[in-house]
């Protein structure tokens, strides 16, 4: 069961395969003068089922790439493709919010059904689409990142009081405080666009001997995490340790945060960063 995966992704994918005792081949992508690319793959690693490891980020660049990965190998013979991406993208848009938009989040879910026999992914954003299953006409796996993040802060974070920036992060802040043994609050936010944010922090005060841990699903302009940092320094606490599971990172989000005054950014290796912590390799191979 060989992992294919492409050169940007090879860390995370050489890690996948390490846990599942098998080889790791780098797909090579040639882009044309006109931007058309062509697939290569490694036909002697070829068997009947196959491993390809994509995590979604920048979803637009590596979506038609992976459209011919699948095909390629189909091509080759091979009758059972698992697609592992830890970080599924196109969640966001899953209803019309405005008049002529359509829902990307089904629409993407029928592309990548069409390609792949199974779909392993890291803590999807679900929200008012309660179940992969609901879009995706493949199998799939949902792996929880909650239990290694709370091994992580059992080692690395005393006395800590968990903060979810919005109701939305309440089902992996309740799941994480629980696995951890801490307390945990849940901030109200207002969002006005997608760089603008406002957070109601509630009082505060009472947590001063702990360390606050920011934590969300998805860390992408990190407008809410900044805007948290300064209300929870204002209060008197402590610099806060952030950690997301899904380090997008627009723009100079990373830096950003840090100077905002986060004592540290954490997270998962679901997209590869700097920022990367916690290991899901093997959690991500017992599931495939």
């Amino acid at each position: 069961m060989t992992v294919f995966a492409f050169a940007q992704q090879q860390e995370p994918a050489q890690a996948l395969a390490t846990e599942l005792g098998t080889a790791c081949s780098i797909v090579e992508c040639h882009r044309f003068p006109d931007g058309e690319s062509c697939i290569q793959i490694e036909p002697e690693l070829i068997a009947d089922s196959c491993v390809v490891y994509a995590s979604l980020v920048q979803p637009d660049n590596i979506t038609l790439p992976l459209f011919f990965l699948a095909h390629t190998l189909r091509d080759y013979g091979v009758q059972h493709i698992t697609l592992v991406a830890p970080y599924l993208a196109y969640m966001r848009q899953d209803k019309i919010f405005k008049s002529g938009q359509g829902v990307t989040a089904r629409y993407y879910a029928r592309l990548l059904s069409s390609c792949f026999d199974k779909l392993v992914t890291v803590d999807p954003h679900l929200h008012r689409i309660h179940d992969l299953a609901d879009i995706y006409s493949i199998e799939t796996k949902l792996v929880r990142a909650a239990p290694a993040v709370s091994n992580w802060l059992k080692a690395n974070v005393s006395s800590p009081v968990i903060i979810g920036p919005d109701s939305e992060s309440a089902q992996w802040v309740k799941k994480l405080a629980k696995n951890s043994g801490a307390p945990f609050l849940v901030l109200e936010k207002t969002r006005r666009g997608d760089r603008d944010v406002e957070v109601i922090v509630p009082q505060v005060e009472k947590w001063t001997d702990c360390t606050p841990v920011l934590f969300d699903d998805i860390i992408s302009t990190g407008k809410t995490m900044i805007e948290t940092i300064k209300h929870l320094l204002a209060a008197g606490l402590s610099a806060p340790v952030c950690i997301g599971i899904h380090a997008v990172f627009a723009d100079a989000a990373w830096q950003q945060i840090k100077q905002a005054g986060a004592a540290r950014v954490v997270t998962c290796n679901t997209i590869p960063h700097a920022s990367n912590c916690i290991d899901l390799s093997q959690v991500l191979a017992i599931n495939i």
